[in-house]
Order: structure tokens, then sequence, then C-alpha cells
């Protein structure tokens, strides 16, 4: 399968690429910075500005499929220009995206397009399935616009898939690697109570659902990137710290976060229940859905 890829340089990215190439597909990424993502992941690159200029044409042409996760990062405080940059990436730049598409002959016939459960905005405990309602917050509406214009797409007869990606296990990078040094060092805890759901996923499914995704005709639309057995911070951080041979007993209140980060603490402090129920309907087997046999891969890998 030929592929064309943006966001290839990042946590998800650079592990998808790795796992494509590994079962023989050829892999095109689309970058700010071609010279660069070539000699990092050993793939032929194009340039695109995703926020000045439709994506090349020439890019998808031939192609297979498309994978898009490039993406402003959310893990960083909220000022006004910040949550601009975040937004438009996303909109602005996945609207190019399909432009890109629009005007390639032949076009690919599958997008499957990154987004984020914090789709559901805050739910508290209530259990959070792909066709629960979206929330109203900065992130729900980012999401909103994101998977809007990628599901512009399906207007140009492509299947599009949207992965609503969790907390997403890996030692070298995301949420975990900004945890594991309290943890190690025996001063992590539960954070603003605790009691607030971790949609997590282990590194190794994020990637086999973006290649069942891709594999799969009859995967469509929303789907929770997230393992079956969400836990809560309280839970999560029990788990941690026995997987690291650490105690876990020191909390971290919430106005601390909130102090520190401002607005965006609340991807901390607020949660989402979400279940992978579309994957798991569609007979999806998680390498990893337990969160004991999760963290212990991680930390062995």
């Amino acid at each position: 399968m030929k592929i064309a890829m943006t966001g290839a340089t990042g946590l998800i990215g650079t592990r998808l690429v790795a796992a494509l190439k590994a079962r023989g597909d050829e892999v095109t990424v689309l970058s700010r910075s071609p010279q660069r993502a070539a000699a990092a992941l050993g793939v032929e690159a194009v340039g695109w500005d995703a926020l000045r200029e439709p994506a090349p044409s020439a890019a998808f042409e031939g192609r297979s499929a498309v994978i898009h996760l490039a993406g402003e990062p959310v893990a960083q405080r909220w000022s006004a220009d910040a949550k601009k940059a975040i937004l438009d990436s996303r909109e602005i730049g996945t609207r190019n995206l399909v432009a890109g598409i629009a005007a390639s002959d032949p076009r690919p016939s599958v997008l499957v397009s990154s987004s984020a459960v914090g789709y559901y905005g805050k739910h508290g405990d209530e259990i959070i399935e792909e066709q629960s309602a979206p929330g109203n917050d900065f992130l729900a509406k980012v999401c909103l616009a994101w998977e809007r214009e990628a599901a512009a797409a399906e207007q140009l007869g492509l299947r599009v898939v949207l992965i609503r990606t969790g907390i997403v296990l890996d030692a070298d990078g995301g949420a975990l690697k900004t945890m594991l040094p309290p943890f190690k060092a025996g001063v992590g805890g539960p954070v603003a109570g605790g009691k607030q759901y971790m949609p997590w996923i282990h590194a190794d499914d994020i990637v086999g659902l973006y290649l069942t995704a891709l594999d799969s005709s009859d995967w469509s639309g929303p789907i929770n990137g997230t393992a079956p057995n969400p836990a809560t911070n309280a839970e999560f951080s029990k788990a941690l710290g026995q997987a690291l041979h650490r105690p876990s007993l020191f909390p971290v209140p919430g106005f601390v976060i909130r102090a520190r980060f401002g607005e965006m603490a609340e991807i901390v402090t607020e949660g989402q229940r979400a279940i992978p129920a579309v994957a798991s309907a569609k007979g999806y087997q998680f390498l990893y859905p337990q969160l004991d046999g999760a963290l212990r891969a991680v930390l062995a890998s």
C-alpha cells in the first residue's frame, strides 16, 4: 500500500511509519521540514505549510490512503495565541489537506484522521462511547472543527475514519514521560483528588487501530482510540507506582496544576471514561487491555 502521512515525526507518527515500513508499505510524509523528516524517518518527504496553502496534490496521486496526524501540541499553557494555533492547525490545516486531496487524480480511497477524546468534554464517571454527544469546552470545539473538516473528504468519495485518541502510553514521549520522573523518585501520586478518569491506550494498540482502520473497509466514522478499561487517576497512579516499585502516596492538589498550566490544566483535572465500543464490536483484539500489563510492557521496552 502507498500512503501519504502528515504529523509523521510525532509520538504516534514515528511508530506508525515504522510499522508501515515493516509490513512493506510505501510512505510519503508531508512536512514543514521535509529534509529533516526524510532523514529521521527514512522515507520520501514533501514540503507543505499547512496553514498557508492546500497540500500538494502530487503527494496524494497514486496513493491508496492518507493518514492525518498533524496539529499544534495541546500540552502547553493556553494563551490566546496558543489556543488560536491549536485550533487553526487542526481546522485550517485539515481543510487545506482535503483541498489537496480534492485536486489529486487519482485520489486516495481512505483518510484516517486523528481526533481526540477531548471531543466529549467533561462527563465525570459516565461511560462514553462514540455516539456520545460532544462537549462545549475549548478542546471539544477544536475536535468538532477538526472532524468536520476531515469528514468533508467523504464528499470526494473517500472512506473517512476519525481516531479519537486518549492518553498514549509510551515511555519516550507524551504524558507518561512527564509523569515518570516524580514517580521514579518516589514522590508521585494522584492529581486533583484522583477521581477523574484517564482514557489510556498502549502505543502499540493505537498503532494497531490505525493499521486496522486503513485495512478494514467496514471501519468509518469515529473510533475511540482508548483501551477497554479506563482507569481513574488514583488507580493509574497506584499502578504506575507498583510497576516502578515505588510509593505513590504524594497527592498533587488541583490548584497547583491550575496555577502552573492555567486553563490547560483541565486535561489533567478532568477526564473522560471513554471506551472503544466500535473497535471492540468490530473484533479488534487489544494487545494491552489491562493497565498493569500495559505499564509493565512500556517500562520494559
